[in-house]
């Protein structure tokens, strides 16, 4: 069986495929037909090599990438709804926003408050709550307040995951998640990328980011109770500090999970980002593989670049 370190993300009605070389958005337009945006990988810096360094730093290079698919494939999302309406000068500032440096600026900015918030609902607010809970109970251990507040970002999670999930619209992002696991998993198995080949596959795969997301909670909860308590102002900033940490070692373990996916252990440690998934993944139709299977062969390399 063929390892690849190909990814993807699901986008509004189709699909980001990164590989070695290239980057492959699909969108499937509602007229039906699919529309390719094929373009190179950003070149690697010193920084994306070095273990434990290159997780945090690979993990914001994904983000501008994954929000400027997500940006493109909106696009043709609200093409029906803008032919149908007379512009405005509110939607030719929007158009000029969204252009040029704007454009850039834009998508810099979303990513950066994306982590912000991200960082605040997950890392800090637990600690909030775990840091009240033990506000008369000063004697308390450290591990078994960092298990509490574990356990209250886990629950934040699944929670917000939840939520998520009774949404219309994002119910048809899973659906292309799970068209995305299904494709890597056939190309992963060496059988021809065809859409009854596909079907066949599951859903979930252990390099999925829900994964990574579970991982890196779990990891937090090693990581910070190695800290000790100072108070909540003191907690919350070297929690900060420590995040980029923390989402090193996640990627370093989740990368080599993949790679020794077959190994007892690593699907140990794999299983709980793989029963997320039931979550976060659906069983997609076949229109849905038909684009999956076209950003995976526009991504695919003559030689071996692609394994681990």
């Amino acid at each position: 069986m063929k390892k690849t370190n190909i990814g993807g993300q699901a986008l509004i009605e189709g699909l980001m495929m990164m590989g070695p070389e290239n980057i492959a958005i699909v969108v499937r337009k509602p007229d039906g037909e699919i529309v390719l945006d094929k373009k190179p990988v950003p070149s690697k810096t010193r920084m994306t090599k070095i273990p434990f360094i290159r997780g945090s730093v690979r993990l914001f290079r994904q983000m501008v990438t994954g929000v400027k698919a997500l940006m493109y494939s909106a696009e043709f999302a609200e093409l029906e709804d803008e032919s149908e309406k007379e512009p405005t000068k509110f939607d030719a500032f929007i158009e000029k926003l969204f252009t040029g440096k704007g454009k850039d600026a834009v998508i810099y900015a979303t990513v950066i408050v994306s982590l912000a918030l991200s960082i605040g609902l997950f890392v800090l607010l637990p600690n909030f709550l775990a840091g009240l809970l033990f506000m008369k109970d000063e004697g308390s251990g450290v591990v078994l307040r960092n298990l509490v507040e574990g356990l209250i970002r886990i629950t934040i999670f699944f929670g917000y995951i939840y939520l998520a999930s009774l949404m219309k619209d994002i119910k048809r992002v899973w659906q292309y998640h799970g068209a995305e696991h299904k494709t890597i998993h056939c190309y992963e198995n060496g059988e021809e990328l065809t859409v009854e080949n596909v079907r066949k596959y599951s859903t979930k795969h252990p390099r999925c980011g829900t994964s990574f997301l579970f991982l890196f909670m779990a990891v937090s909860i090693i990581v910070f109770s190695l800290l000790g308590r100072h108070g909540l102002i003191i907690d919350a900033l070297l929690r900060l500090l420590m995040v980029p940490v923390v989402a090193g070692i996640t990627y370093e373990v989740l990368k080599f999970s993949g790679k020794h996916a077959e190994w007892p252990v690593m699907r140990i440690v794999s299983a709980p980002g793989m029963l997320l998934q039931y979550l976060t993944t659906r069983e997609p139709d076949d229109d849905q593989i038909e684009v999956a299977i076209t950003a995976m062969k526009n991504v695919i390399v003559d030689d071996d670049s692609d394994k681990w």
